[in-house]
């Protein structure tokens, strides 16, 4: 015998069969880590487990353990896993450089670190660690948080605080570690990457301490440190700090700030809007600081009636904050206009009051879903598109649109230590005043509303179902904005540490109360008590919590089934006396079947065997309504009972009817019975009884025979004892599960001559102890597993599959074929798919599919005949679902795609329903618009930013090959005025310098990642001013100098400059520079400039006062140059943007694509400056020199259908005659270009590839 043992690496179809396992609930000792990848897949630590759940259906995909540290310590305690304290999912995308490399899984690398400092890489896919970092296991300082760090394009370095105070970076290809940094006597709290420079990143402290590092190599040089402070009020901590110290605690010396502190909760994160702004909650303030600047802009303090901060979160879409506290409560923070000052217009509850639970459940952990912001963003832009009909078009079965008017619509997760995670929708809308109330026609009366194809539907049966419509806030900010929070989903896993574990065993006692007497239908279900007095029951088919009960307010001693529909328990304190000191009972289990041929109990059984496995909700939904005959023998109505005294006396008793009778037993002889051991555990099944002592004896005696015998196992005293289930065929009817008090278990077969010898030995249950088992009683083969069911005392409920080789018999298992999980619905995430599977319906996506294609589960609209299973055929050609052949590469290529992921489709489990409407919305609305759609779906937000801004920037690219004809001189006139009329009205002053005209969507949310038009980098640039006019200090006003000369406010500038005192250090630069801009502005401002500098003198310089000399001058295109050399990029940028055009413009944006591409391997954001700058054989190179030759492909297919759309929309507003001056091709993009050519050709060999992968790959639906 055997357990079965996981490969190191195996595949999805080398998984157990009966693989599950339920983790128990977080708790604070998990120090409220979670990570959600931008793909939706939910992370977050439970005891010394990883769960793994889906964001969209809030269902449980996996849960890895973390192996328990190996030890030379003998005691069972010391191999038990310690808890898992952080988990970060890896940025890394999904491997496209088939023709360099095999398909991998790194895209679901997750990094884990622990109590006692490990650090593991473990991979989803495979359920293995396959990379431990160097760690001092001496020391056992644990992991507080982790971070990863780009520093080569296709690799990333890992950051960790461990302990209080140290920082340590690791190589993840080796696992070594490079870099420490000590920050003694700092506390170390929480560490964040930067959204617009990955290399870049920052660690906060309790007390305000913070690091500002960037990592460009692995050298010690190459890691460029800035220590600065933010100042905060830390009384509080201090007393905490000298209470810690006084209690003398060794350990907490070494405790990270999580395990010393776990409710002083300092956060931070990045402004995903505006470069070096950071958010930072202390646990009584919110502040917002400039690392630019190295000062705090601004300190709010906690809303009214609200707890202490617990985290901060951003919203990619709007400048909205979230701040969760320590009662559960959310509060909605509201940047104000014109400054970096944030308000409170909204709190919410993230912990309702449900029921009367004591204690009350805490909130651990919140974090926001990026993968729906995304989505919504590629909605939004491609519904508002001035081309997008509002009319419902009902050939299409996932037809839609939205005319809510919201601001901002975002998902949130939380997480409770009841095992909960809800999921919340939090929208924000726009009060309208005066609006006209216009009549309904009818025409589209029964028009789909949807919330931006996000998950409309499950929201409304979601609300019905809970009766939580959603709270209006009564709060709202200055610009008429209402906020809402509905609950839209809810997991639940495990409630709280296991206690009892029991599986159906169906008695005949039990079923003649229902009407019948014949065994219950055995059901995949089991119940679990726990600390907190809930009962769970955990439905294996599915590995999820079909019901919970809350039964007792202490923990629950004793659990039992009746049938298998109905559930007996107790908890207690203290035992009452009784009249007989039994020590065990046990109810004889259920004989070894017999064939029936007449008779209703074989009918009966296969009738509700179905219906056990159709996901049951609670144990009365599998009740089996089994009835019998009146005149049924009595004789098949009895069963006994067994069981053992204080003084070691036995008894067995028989039940029949209502009456209880002496079963008459043929008893063993005198010596049977000893006095050395009190029995401790009993199990019984007809002949056989076999009890436990507490000295480790077990013996067994046959009530029909009188024969007996016992062993020694030489273990502590034994806590359970349990038969396994027993079929027609079996070799064996002796094996039970023996359960020791030392928490180790053993598997024996009494039926063998020698029961020790032949023994499955497992003194300790990898990573935990063993609190409860039984074995899973739903053979109904001999082939069949044998599985037990495992209580662990890290609070998780695990499967275990027995594997049995009787040699004497030449008996081996046949090999099994993989137990498909149930799904109330299936999991609809296409990261999870074999990596061939997961490309190929990328390329499917990119390329166009018509919505028909999907097949999906949702029942809410009722003209689909393709959601029905079966309805939609895959005879005939495959081709006729693409929209069109595809332009580039093997046209018959999609239909080999298609049918690979046919399996898929039929399944439903390709996109669900929502996704699937909006990718409606888009397939016809071109190349880019699916390429955004597909680069969203996998999690890849920079390309879809790319890609949705990638017509954007080609029309930039088109506007200024046309401003360059000698045919339009009209034009360029009118240009050069309308330049000039805006220059003029920069200049004027400065309160006229800020923008006066609307945000577009296009310069909000996360397109301004990809910024690269003029009116966009100077907007941006004067919106940040008036954030830092109540700024001081010398080096303050340089910033606000170099700030207003950038976007051309020289008027300013100057006066700035001349209020410098002459005691300052800045004075003679500020004044030179003070001279030479008056200069450019007017003569009389010249001779303001002079006098004043006359009056006063000091001296010193600056590095970037020759910069402001070459404006002054007008030598723009070298002051650019100039600021680009000091590292300056995004100040050139806007410099360009402000004073230059044309040619000179694009080389600006030119070079700074070189440098983010292969300085700060940002691919995408250089890409699309390549673009607006005209540099497309550049945006080519860079791709094929990423190793992806379906996205170059992709890329010159999108650019031609962008070139094309442009032309024929001119030729259509302008008439024929004014395209032909125009390029019928993209310079660097002619078919006939080399470059191109060699694309093509390496696009093919990928599409080839990827088939043949494909092909080789199984289909894996979970």
């Amino acid at each position: 015998m055997s357990l079965a043992g996981a490969p190191p690496h195996p595949s999805a179809a080398d998984s157990s069969p009966w693989e599950c396992m339920l983790p128990g609930p977080p708790s604070r000792n998990n120090f409220g880590s979670v990570d959600i990848s931008a793909s939706g897949l939910l992370a977050f630590p439970s005891g010394s487990s990883v769960s793994v759940v889906d964001s969209r259906s809030l269902q449980h995909i996996s849960t890895i353990p973390l192996p328990a540290p190996s030890s030379p310590s003998s005691s069972p305690s010391a191999a038990l896993s310690p808890f898992v304290t952080a988990v970060r999912w890896t940025p890394l995308p999904l491997s496209r450089d088939l023709l360099v490399t095999e398909p991998s899984s790194s895209h679901l690398i997750l990094a884990v670190g622990d109590r006692h400092g490990r650090i593991a890489l473990v991979d989803l896919r495979h359920r293995s660690v396959v990379l431990w970092l160097e760690s001092d296991s001496s020391s056992k300082c644990g992991i507080q948080d982790l971070c990863w760090i780009l520093f080569r394009p296709d690799a990333y370095i890992l950051a960790a605080i461990s302990g209080p105070s140290s920082l340590s970076l690791y190589n993840t290809s080796t696992g070594h570690c490079f870099y420490k940094y000590d920050a003694t006597p700092e506390f170390l709290s929480c560490i964040r990457r930067d959204p617009f420079d990955p290399r870049h990143f920052c660690v906060i402290g309790l007390k305000g301490f913070l690091l500002s590092i960037l990592v460009v190599g692995e050298a010690e040089d190459e890691v460029v440190v800035k220590e600065l402070r933010i100042p905060t009020d830390c009384t509080e901590f201090v007393k905490l700090e000298k209470d810690a110290a006084g209690a003398g605690s060794s350990s907490s010396s070494s405790a990270p700030a999580a395990a010393a502190f776990p409710l002083y909760s300092v956060k931070l994160t990045f402004s995903p809007q505006c470069r070096h702004i950071l958010f930072v909650t202390f646990p009584r303030e919110l502040v917002v600081f400039d690392l630019q600047y190295e000062t705090a802009l601004s300190t709010s303090s906690l809303p009214r009636g609200c707890s202490k901060f617990l985290d901060v979160l951003t919203d990619p879409n709007s400048e909205f904050l979230y701040c969760a506290h320590l009662d559960g409560k959310l509060s909605v923070w509201r940047r104000k206009e014109g400054e970096q000052v944030h308000i409170c217009c909204a709190t919410e509850e993230l912990m309702p009051s449900i029921g009367t639970s004591v204690p009350s459940p805490s909130l651990l952990a919140v974090t926001i879903c990026q993968s729906d912001s995304t989505l919504q963003n590629v909605a939004k832009l491609y519904r508002d598109a001035p081309n997008t009909p509002q009319t419902k078009d009902f050939d299409n079965p996932f037809d839609f649109y939205d005319d809510a008017q919201s601001l901002s619509k975002t998902h949130m997760i939380s997480i409770s230590d009841d095992g909960k995670v809800w999921n919340w929708l939090l929208t924000a809308e726009e009060i309208e005043k005066n609006v006209e109330v216009i009549p309904d026609t009818g025409e589209d009366s029964d028009a789909i509303a949807s919330t931006d194809g996000i998950n409309l539907e499950r929201n409304k049966q979601q609300e019905n179902l809970s009766g939580n419509k959603g709270r209006s806030s009564s709060v709202a900010s200055e610009e008429n904005t209402t906020f809402k929070v509905c609950l839209v989903g809810q997991l639940q896993l495990l409630s709280s540490t296991l206690t009892m574990l029991a599986v159906p065993s169906p008695s005949l006692t039990a079923t003649l109360a229902r009407g019948g007497n014949y065994p219950a239908v055995a059901v995949p279900l089991v119940a679990l008590g726990t600390q907190s007095g809930m009962i769970d029951i955990v439905d294996v088919s599915a590995n999820a919590v079909a019901a919970s009960f809350s039964v007792h307010t202490s923990a629950v001693r004793g659990l039992r089934w009746l049938g298998n529909s109905r559930l007996v328990s107790f908890s207690y304190n203290q035992l009452r006396s009784l009249a007989l000191p039994f020590t065990v009972l046990e109810w004889t289990l259920p004989t070894v079947p017999k064939p029936v041929q007449n008779g209703p109990s074989t009918p009966k059984a296969k009738e509700a065997t179905p219906r056990a496995s159709d996901g049951p909700s609670s144990p009365k939904a599998v009740s089996s309504e089994s009835t019998a005959s009146s005149d049924t023998s009595q004789d098949e109505a009895t069963e006994s009972f067994a069981f053992a005294l204080v003084n070691g006396a036995l008894g067995v008793f028989e039940v029949h009817g209502r009456k209880i009778r002496d079963f008459r037993p043929k008893w063993p002889s005198s010596s049977f019975v000893s006095s050395d051991g009190l029995i401790t555990a009993m199990a019984y099944r007809l002949p056989h009884v076999v009890m436990g002592d507490r000295t480790g004896n077990i013996r067994w005696w046959d009530v029909i025979t009188g024969s007996s015998s016992s062993f020694n196992t030489h273990r502590e005293g034994i806590r359970r004892l349990k038969f396994s289930p027993v079929v027609p065929g079996d070799q064996s009817r002796g094996r039970i599960a023996v359960l020791f008090y030392d928490n180790t278990f053993s598997v024996f077969d009494l039926d063998s001559p020698d029961p020790l010898a032949n023994s499955l030995l497992q003194p300790q249950f990898p990573g935990t102890l063993v609190l409860e088992l039984d074995w899973l009683p739903l053979r109904t083969n001999k082939h069949d597993p044998l599985v037990l069911c495992i209580a662990g005392a890290d609070g998780s409920f695990r499967l275990l599959e027995v594997n049995v080789q009787d040699k004497r018999h030449g008996y081996r298992p046949q090999h099994q074929t993989i137990k498909e999980r149930f799904r109330p619905v299936p999991i609809c995430s296409p990261i999870l798919l074999p990596t061939p599977h997961a490309l190929a319906l990328r390329m499917i996506l990119q390329l166009g599919v018509k919505p028909s294609w999907f097949n999906t589960c949702s029942t809410a609209i009722d003209k689909r005949p393709h959601s029905i299973p079966g309805a939609s055929s895959s005879a005939g050609d495959l081709r006729s679902y693409m929209i069109d052949l595809p332009a580039i590469g093997d046209s018959v290529v999609p239909e080999m795609l298609l049918k690979v992921l046919e399996p898929y489709r039929k399944e439903g489990c390709i996109l669900d329903d929502e996704v699937a409407k909006l990718y409606a919305t888009v397939v016809n609305k071109g190349s880019a618009a699916r390429l955004a759609f597909a680069a969203a779906i996998f999690g890849e937000v920079s390309e879809a930013l790319f890609w949705l801004q990638l017509p954007r920037a080609v029309k930039h690219l088109m506007s200024k090959l046309v401003s360059k004809s000698p045919l339009k001189p009209a034009m360029s006139a009118t240009m050069a005025e309308l330049d000039g009329a805006v220059m003029l009205t920069r200049i004027a002053s400065r309160e006229k310098s800020m923008p006066t005209m609307g945000k577009t969507d296009q310069s909000q949310g996360q397109h301004r990642l990809m910024a690269f038009q003029q009116e966009e980098l100077w907007e941006s640039a004067n919106e940040r001013i008036p954030w830092h006019e109540k700024l001081e200090g010398e080096a303050a006003i340089q910033n606000q100098v170099h700030e207003l000369v950038t976007v051309g406010n020289l008027e300013a500038a100057v006066s700035l400059l001349l209020s410098t005192p002459p005691e300052s250090n800045y004075f003679y630069p500020n004044a030179l520079r003070a001279v030479a801009l008056s200069s450019a502005v007017s003569k009389s401002l010249l001779e303001l400039a002079v006098k004043v500098v006359a009056a006063n003198m000091v001296r010193t310089d600056r590095s970037l006062s020759g910069t402001h000399l070459l404006c002054a001058v007008g030598r723009h295109q070298e002051a650019c140059s100039q600021l680009q050399d000091a590292g300056c990029w995004t100040d050139a940028a806007t410099l360009a943007a402000t004073h230059l055009k044309g040619s000179d413009y694009a080389r600006v944006l030119q070079r700074w694509a070189g440098h983010l591409l292969h300085t700060e391997h940002n691919v995408w954001r250089g890409l699309i400056l390549y673009v607006a700058a005209g540099a497309l054989p550049e945006a080519l190179a860079a791709l094929r020199e990423a190793q992806q030759p379906d996205t170059a492909a992709m890329f010159m297919l999108a650019c031609r259908e962008i070139h094309s759309e442009i032309l024929s929309n001119a030729e259509d507003e302008l008439g024929g005659s004014s395209t032909k001056d125009r390029p019928p091709n993209l310079p660097g993009l002619e078919p006939e270009n080399e470059d191109v050519l060699v694309v093509g050709e390496y696009f093919g060999q990928y599409q080839r590839k990827l088939v043949h992968l494909c092909m080789d790959s199984q289909p894996c639906y979970d």
